[in-house]
């Protein structure tokens, strides 16, 4: 492996050290279903997103609940800390599709209708305010600076 691969693949690593997920992996529930509950929590804070997923009366809430729960776990387990409601939200969550089983019903005049029983994968990323607002202060700073390099050289 050449330096450079090797190099990205460690940034990663280190990347991946620092982010807090979870995913579900062949959940037997189409991705359309699972999209409507991924889009109700996306971007609230984890004891709203709860809160939505308690009271939901879809199936998918509950697999998402679970998934949610888990990423927590391993917020507190990578941080060391505790999970705090108003500190974490939810960044990312995402839907793809999976396997697909393919079953065949009986139709009239000797045909067959296909019935097609999907799944999907779900990938939830948590973020805490702070490294959010760290991240953005620095991209602000670098803003100003360029700013000002562009006032000076205009001068």
């Amino acid at each position: 492996m050449g330096s450079r691969k090797r190099e990205a693949a460690e940034q990663r690593k280190e990347a991946k050290k620092t982010t807090y997920f979870a995913k579900l992996n062949n959940c037997p529930t189409s991705p359309r279903k699972m999209r409507l509950v991924a889009d109700l929590i996306r971007g609230k804070e984890i004891s709203h997103a709860m809160n939505i997923l308690r009271f939901s009366k879809q199936d998918a809430a509950g697999r998402l609940q679970k998934l949610l729960a888990s990423a927590i776990a391993n917020y507190e387990q990578k941080s060391g800390s505790k999970a705090d409601g108003s500190q974490l939200f939810v960044k990312e969550i995402f839907v793809d599709s999976a396997f697909m089983l393919k079953r065949l019903r009986p139709a009239p005049q000797g045909r067959g209708y296909r019935i097609r029983k999907r799944s999907n994968h779900v990938t939830l990323v948590l973020d805490t305010y702070k490294e959010q607002e760290a991240v953005d202060t620095t991209a602000a700073e670098e803003v100003t600076e360029e700013e000002t390099q562009t006032e000076n050289t205009q001068e």
